[in-house]
């Protein structure tokens, strides 16, 4: 069983050693895969709305997700999410209930709308779950990720109206 609960100092370290590996592979975001730990906290911790992980009965954090407004003023009622699931929780649905949990803490928070703004196309498992879970892609930004392996390769925008 996993619980989605709000973030906590305490978590930090582990929420970190999920976090690293995906900065260092550079494969799914655009982050520096130099980026330092305290450059890693302000981003995923202080900048957002609110962040959570997902923790097993065991109190193993799983994965972690933050939400955040994805443009200020009167774009402020779109929210953006990222997404992280460590190795070892991989196929366990970790990702789509973080993704359903984001979703209603978004309409509670306040939004009406989430949109992702830059979901990788190599990383087919995300766009799939994104679809799966109501997204869209309404744009393609053509050859705008630089992936380590594949080279220049599209990048999506997906996008999902929360509240009508």
């Amino acid at each position: 069983m996993i619980n989605i609960r709000p973030f906590e100092p305490d978590d930090w370290n582990a929420t970190w050693r999920l976090l690293k590996p995906v900065f260092r592979a550079g494969e799914t975001y655009s982050f520096a895969t130099d980026l330092q730990e305290d450059d890693a906290y302000r981003i995923w911790i202080d900048a957002p709305a609110n962040t959570y992980v997902a923790v097993s009965t065991s109190g193993d954090i799983f994965g972690t997700y933050f939400i955040k407004a994805n443009q200020s003023g009167n774009g402020a009622h779109v929210s953006n999410c990222g997404y992280i699931v460590g190795d070892a929780a991989r196929g366990q649905g970790v990702a789509t209930l973080m993704c359903e949990h984001s979703q209603r803490e978004a309409v509670k928070l306040g939004f009406r709308a989430m949109q992702y703004n830059f979901v990788v196309s190599s990383n087919a498992g995300a766009v799939r779950l994104w679809e799966k879970l109501g997204f869209n892609i309404v744009g393609t930004l053509p050859q705008a990720f630089n992936h380590p392996a594949e080279g220049y390769i599209d990048v999506y925008v997906m996008y999902k109206q929360l509240v009508e």
